[in-house]
């Protein structure tokens, strides 16, 4: 299965931007860094140098400790984001059993679930579609829940449902489709209905 290891060579770089982009809006110090990743203090402090020369983290100085953040206006950005978001929590879990799951055509994750923003009851972290068995996914995003630090909104169609709605436009599929995404499982350009141009 696909995995950000593959690309970065750094375990402890893949650890430090999947902590950084499950909170992309905290702060954080060093020592905090290393005891939530697991790994040696040396390691943290020279990936937090490269980080910073690179631009992807800012740094600012709070009494006596440095903290850091993320970058949101790093040039890659939404790139490493949306790698991340596949690669790590609920993303990963549900490619890892999408076997289980049954046959699953579609997953996106929203915009505010990317971000981790609190989000209206009538929002969206959550699509996926499909012929899914519906206890195994309940049982998944439960479990996410209580890392995610709050109710994880979903919703659930078969493929033929999700066409028929899609070339209706119903509303609630047209935000979807129109909003900011991560496809997790599934063509963006299949999903939206778009065709691609010809090469």
């Amino acid at each position: 299965m696909a995995d950000l290891s593959d690309l970065l060579i750094s375990k402890v770089r893949v650890k430090m931007l999947s902590l950084f982009f499950s909170m992309p809006s905290e702060m954080f110090y060093v020592r905090e860094i290393t005891r939530l990743v697991k790994e040696e203090i040396n390691a943290v402090r020279r990936e937090l140098d490269r980080m910073l020369e690179a631009g992807l983290l800012r740094s600012e100085q709070r009494a006596n400790r440095l903290y850091y953040q993320l970058n949101q206006k790093y040039l890659f950005f939404q790139e490493l984001q949306r790698m991340v978001i596949k690669t790590t929590g609920l993303g990963k879990k549900i490619r890892k059993m999408s076997r289980k799951l049954g046959e699953v055509n579609y997953v996106m994750f929203s915009g505010g679930f990317l971000n981790r923003a609190k989000i209206n009851k009538d929002e969206l972290d959550l699509l996926v579609i499909g012929e899914i068995v519906l206890p195994e996914l309940e049982a998944l995003i439960k479990a996410e829940e209580k890392e995610f630090g709050r109710e994880i909104n979903y919703a659930v169609l078969a493929k033929e449902e999700f066409e028929f709605r899609k070339a209706r436009r119903d509303p609630f599929i047209m935000e979807v489709m129109y909003g900011v995404k991560v496809m997790v499982i599934g063509d963006e350009a299949e999903f939206c209905h778009r065709e691609l141009p010809s090469i």
